[in-house]
């Protein structure tokens, strides 16, 4: 008789290897040489801002474009199921949609009045 748990222990137990077996091959094929600019924080090309730049403090506008994204795409990934079954929802559904939507709309509010959307 079979364990119907096999393959998932086998799944685990790759990802377990390639994962273990990529940092072992980092750690001995890459390149060993420390400096101060390999050692520097750095953050999608945005240089830490003013009188902070040695603490690693990056600037607001920085955080405030990646909490953009998050929004963006915690509303897509939960519009896509609720468009796909709308029919299936009827009024209640949309009613629910409507509620996200203006929840979703609050930390939307914030960034722009926060300067985030400003280039």
């Amino acid at each position: 008789m079979t364990n119907p748990y096999w393959p998932l222990l086998i799944m685990f137990a790759a990802a377990l290897v390639l994962a273990l077996g990529g940092l072992g091959a980092s750690a001995i094929l890459g390149p060993t040489k420390k400096s101060k600019i390999k050692a520097d924080n750095y953050e999608c090309g945005v240089d830490p801002s003013g009188q902070y730049a040695d603490e690693g403090r990056f600037p607001v506008r920085y955080y405030l474009v990646a909490m953009t994204f998050i929004i963006f795409d915690i509303e897509v990934v939960f519009m896509y199921p609720w468009a796909v079954s709308f029919n299936m929802l009827g009024l209640f559904g949309l009613g629910a949609m409507l509620t996200f939507i203006a929840l979703i709309t609050v930390p939307y509010i914030y960034e722009w009045r926060r300067g985030g959307l400003d280039y």
